[in-house]
């Protein structure tokens, strides 16, 4: 499960298992999780997070966003 970054505590990574679906990213902390879609950036489903965490994880997305899918492309290239 890599971690691609972790800022105001939470972390995004994703799971080895998610080569199926469509690039996105997990994040994780303060209490809770959500998924991302990256193309376009949209949440797909969270779970404990505060409304202003679920705002900051958008935003983190956004800015962030190329280099989630440089590191998506990169480690599932890897595994085949």
């Amino acid at each position: 499960m890599p971690t691609v970054l972790r800022k105001y505590g939470i972390r995004f990574h994703f799971y080895g298992s998610d080569m199926h679906e469509p690039p996105h990213i997990h994040a994780a902390g303060n209490g809770g999780k959500a998924k991302v879609w990256l193309e376009p950036v949209e949440m797909a489903e969270h779970q404990g997070f505060k409304s202003s965490d679920l705002k900051r994880i958008i935003e983190v997305t956004n800015d962030h966003r190329d280099e989630f899918l440089e590191a998506w492309h990169e480690f599932f290239r890897a595994i085949f």
